[in-house]
């Protein structure tokens, strides 16, 4: 079985998308939408795709695609969602998913009334070498702290610097740092301990009204992790998992590549395992798979740990001060 996707949205990680779908078994890109009709023909010209729309219900009721991948601003993917979903489209979403917890709530309530498949694309989760995290965990003994590190310069920083607000520190459009990249810092957290106890959160806010940079504490019952992420600042420190009997060095957290482990007795363990240059086909595949399987959610990608991360934010966003248009719709 094939399944027939439309795209909602055409920037860079549509772009990647489409590279990793070449990867991919049973993904077929049919259509795509964007605000300007014109830009729509151009982009499926550049792919192959055969159809080209600029309005979304149009595409959602045309009947030539299953599921979409939706890439738009935050601030839009609990909209565009439903709307598919109510037609029967499965929904593939890129991270955050929603803007706030009750946002996701509403979706996983839709995609349950519907019966269609409804899957946070947040990649690292599906990647081999976080599947080797995992297994290697209790070799590392009791864990007792977890830190989550992802500092990135934007290059819309420049921008926002000489005076221009551009998308990526737009509060409106529901963005910023915590929701662009702590998010990848809070989700294996949680993935990996659960939901935690207590939230502890600051952050440095901008005249605009987004996050720059912020700390996240998750308290446990006998540990604690930490994320750290920052917009306006480079890091270069690896992600930790610190164990009684060890420590696991993870590169990058939001697609963790060389992964290691060092033991109290000095003794160093390679976690890293093969793995696609284009690491969104392992999202993509287990969307795939989950369709043709009649499958409406993932057992790794959950709407649980889904609606646990957003409360996480919404609860950090409430103590740092960040303050989004689409938290009043919720």
């Amino acid at each position: 079985m094939t399944v027939r996707f439309g795209l909602v949205g055409t920037n860079w990680i549509t772009d990647r998308l489409l590279a990793a779908a070449k990867e991919a078994d049973g993904f077929e890109a049919t259509a795509v939408c964007s605000r300007s009709l014109e830009r729509a023909r151009a982009y499926a010209g550049q792919h192959g795709i055969a159809h080209a729309f600029d309005d979304m219900d149009a595409m959602a009721s045309s009947g030539l695609i299953d599921a979409v991948y939706i890439a738009t601003p935050n601030v839009y993917h609990a909209e565009q969602a439903i709307s598919f979903m109510r037609r029967g489209i499965h929904v593939l979403c890129e991270k955050p998913v929603a803007s706030n917890g009750a946002e996701a709530r509403h979706m996983v309530e839709e995609a349950q009334r519907r019966g269609v498949l409804l899957m946070e694309a947040m990649k690292p989760t599906f990647m081999p070498s976080f599947e080797a995290i995992g297994r290697a965990l209790p070799s590392i003994g009791k864990v007792r702290r977890y830190v989550g590190n992802y500092g990135q310069y934007s290059s819309r920083y420049d921008a926002y610097r000489a005076g221009t607000v551009l998308n990526a520190f737009n509060p409106s459009l529901s963005n910023g740092a915590l929701m662009d990249l702590g998010v990848y810092c809070l989700y294996p957290a949680i993935y990996w301990f659960g939901k935690p106890l207590e939230v502890k959160a600051s952050g440095v806010m901008l005249e605009s009204g987004a996050d720059g940079e912020g700390s996240v504490v998750l308290r446990y019952a006998d540990m604690e992790a930490v994320a750290m992420y920052s917009k306006i600042t480079n890091s270069y420190a690896p992600s930790e998992i610190q164990g009684e009997e060890g420590c696991i060095l993870i590169d990058q957290i939001s697609q963790p590549e060389r992964v290691r482990v060092r033991y109290r007795d000095g003794r160093e363990e390679a976690l890293s395992a093969p793995q696609s240059e284009h690491t969104m086909v392992y999202e993509l595949q287990e969307f795939v798979n989950l369709v043709r399987e009649g499958r409406t959610e993932s057992e790794i990608n959950t709407h649980e740990r889904m609606i646990a991360v957003l409360d996480v934010m919404d609860e950090a966003r409430r103590q740092i001060g960040i303050v989004y248009p689409a938290d009043s719709f919720a």
